[in-house]
């Protein structure tokens, strides 16, 4: 009985393992030997954070990404074309990216993906949406490794309009220490990929500059954060805080007050967002600028609001933009190539590379670079909080 008992267990676990080693490739056999008649509905998957502590952030993207759709598919591209929503909220971890990716790849007529939106997202994603031949361009994954350095977290096929924490760490850290004459830095991050990477960034150079850094580390779940302030040393300059949830930066800051800590809050990109982390006096960086002083983008920003009345503008709705308009454009491109015909994926992977969009919503010629598949040419903005929740661009 032992015998036939540990037999059997050998054979559950080998049937386990043979599932999970197909688990990230879903149905990668299939993945597009079968064509797709350009004159059909054709659909765009978007994976983002739609609920959640970061469904801010999601659903601003959604909002430009409908837009683009609105107003270029058809219009512009001469495509049919549909979004299909992907909810991957931050509290469920990375994982989630991967579920919904595994969607996306059983619908035949999902020709291309947006997002994800989250670096974690798109690391635990990219394997099954590249066996698949699909194309995911994110609009906000900024992990380094996600492109560059020895171990990839993601395959070729994936792509970004923003530029990577490589650039927003240095921006955020050089800012410190040349305008804020920082000496003592507090570097926090959240055991999670996004804050890690660009907690890792900031303080690799803030080190190179002879700034003395404390790192400390907390569940991203964390929502009461007093001990945390509590391990601030008084004499702290700024604490790094990149969160993906702004709300956590705004009780961060208001219990260093409640304490008397009067170092500076300095948020990464994650943390932006006016209605939410509205702390006076302290700073947040962004992949973009404030598109409504971008003279080309005016027509845009006006045609949006009107679509979206009452909304705010923010700083992640406009790169969606830019991601679908680049989707559209690879997909226009693969239907003309395979003549009105996707006969693969990859025909629109294949394509993404060559688009080129001249004047871009976020201001200048949009190209990805050669040596990646980042952008070509990409910043880091820096905005300060004002008295009346506002953000300046300071750098």
């Amino acid at each position: 009985m032992k015998r036939r008992l540990a037999v059997l267990a050998a054979l559950s676990t080998l049937v386990v393992a043979a599932l999970a080693s197909t688990a990230g490739t879903g149905s990668a056999a299939t993945d597009a030997s079968q064509a797709v008649s350009c004159k059909k509905q054709l659909k765009i998957g978007i994976v983002t954070p739609l609920t959640g502590g970061a469904g801010f952030l999601g659903q601003e993207q959604l909002s430009w990404a409908r837009y683009a759709v609105k107003t270029l598919a058809k219009k512009q591209y001469g495509l049919n074309v549909r979004l299909v929503l992907g909810d991957t909220p931050v509290e469920k971890g990375p994982g989630e990216a991967l579920i919904v990716a595994q969607k996306f790849i059983s619908d035949q007529s999902v020709v291309a993906v947006l997002g994800p939106a989250t670096s974690g997202g798109v690391a635990s994603s990219s394997q099954a949406l590249a066996a698949a031949g699909l194309a995911h361009i994110s609009m906000s994954a900024t992990r380094t490794s996600l492109t560059k350095g020895n171990k990839l977290e993601a395959t070729k096929f994936f792509f970004r309009v923003v530029p990577g924490d490589y650039i927003q760490g240095p921006t955020d850290a050089n800012f410190m220490v040349n305008e804020l004459k920082a000496k003592k830095v507090v570097v926090i991050d959240f055991q999670e990929p996004y804050s890690v990477g660009l907690a890792d960034a900031a303080e690799n150079v803030l080190k190179r500059k002879g700034v003395t850094t404390i790192r400390l580390s907390t569940s991203v779940n964390t929502t009461d954060f007093s001990s945390l302030v509590t391990r601030v040393p008084n004499d702290t300059d700024v604490v790094f805080f990149p969160t993906q949830q702004p709300p956590d930066a705004q009780t961060f800051g208001q219990q260093m007050l409640e304490q008397g800590k009067r170092a500076v809050l300095f948020g990464g990109d994650g943390a932006n967002n006016p209605s939410a982390f509205k702390i006076a006096g302290a700073y947040v960086s962004n992949f973009a600028p404030d598109i409504s002083a971008v003279p080309t983008s005016k027509a845009l920003v006006a045609g949006w609001q009107k679509d979206n009345p009452g909304k705010q503008l923010g700083s992640f709705g406009p790169p969606t933009y830019l991601t679908t308009q680049v989707a559209l454009n690879a997909i226009s491109r693969a239907c003309k190539a395979g003549k009105g015909q996707i006969k693969n994926r990859r025909d629109v992977f294949r394509q993404v590379k060559r688009v080129r969009i001249n004047p871009s919503i976020l201001g200048g010629t949009f190209r990805f670079s050669t040596k990646s598949n980042d952008p070509l040419n990409a910043k880091f903005y820096i905005f300060q909080i004002q008295r009346d929740g506002s953000y300046k661009l300071v750098g």
